[in-house]
């Protein structure tokens, strides 16, 4: 098995596995290696027990009513979970990610829900780019056609705690991002290029980004959606 370290400092690394590729490091402070699956487990779980167009986010983008499937850009596509849930409900979806192990997670997990023959219809409807929104957003939209209906943001909220009760799937991923401290940009870079509205992840108690202040929330368990509407979907 080839293992390419990404972060030594962390004691990190990309690790070709039988089921994929992976990033991996001590298990007693990281767990088990972290690997994008849109086949089984909690994606399989979710595509069929996750409520549908009930979810906050498919309510958030747009998708909650109406057989409605606006297209999406995910600029901080992360792991793809989010942009999973969308592009299962019919939404064309454009995935950013500007941490490279982590699109190359992405990317080789789109990969393998293309050759599966119960999602690769969804996972067409997912194409991922190795960019930085913040920097790159208005280039990327450009060269993909039409501006995208709706921006989904989810910005790495600064969180200090290193504590146990943060979780190791987690803190893996804050070690190799870091923490979005230019989300006021990204947001302004959002809003001039969605043609609907921006929808932006945050923490339930977090301030929103700084900036516009957004003109509705949707607010789950634990964390919110700040919409940012330049006009309705219909």
């Amino acid at each position: 098995m080839a293992w390419v370290p990404v972060q030594p400092e962390h004691g990190l690394a990309l690790l070709e596995t039988p089921a994929g590729l992976a990033i991996a490091g001590d298990p007693r402070s990281y767990g088990n290696p972290l690997q994008v699956d849109f086949i089984g487990g909690k994606a399989a779980h979710r595509r069929r027990f996750g409520g549908g167009r009930g979810q906050l986010v498919a309510k958030a983008c747009g998708l909650g009513k109406g057989g409605m499937a606006p297209s999406i850009v995910d600029a901080t596509a992360g792991l793809g979970r989010d942009a999973f849930v969308l592009a299962t409900l019919g939404a064309e979806v454009l995935l950013l990610e500007r941490v490279p192990a982590i699109f190359a997670l992405l990317e080789d997990g789109l990969r393998r829900a293309r050759q599966d023959e119960d999602i690769a219809m969804i996972a067409a409807r997912m194409q991922a780019v190795h960019a930085d929104a913040g920097c790159d957003l208005a280039n990327v939209v450009a060269q993909s056609g039409a501006p995208p209906q709706v921006v989904h943001l989810d910005p790495m909220f600064p969180h200090r705690d290193k504590s146990a009760l943060v979780k190791k799937e987690m803190r893996l991923f804050r070690d190799l991002a870091g923490d979005d401290s230019d989300a006021p940009r990204l947001l302004e870079a959002a809003l001039d290029v969605a043609s609907h509205r921006v929808v932006v992840k945050r923490p339930r108690k977090a301030p929103p980004i700084e900036g516009p202040k957004p003109g509705h929330v949707l607010e789950g368990k634990t964390s919110r959606y700040d919409l940012y509407v330049h006009r309705a979907l219909k």
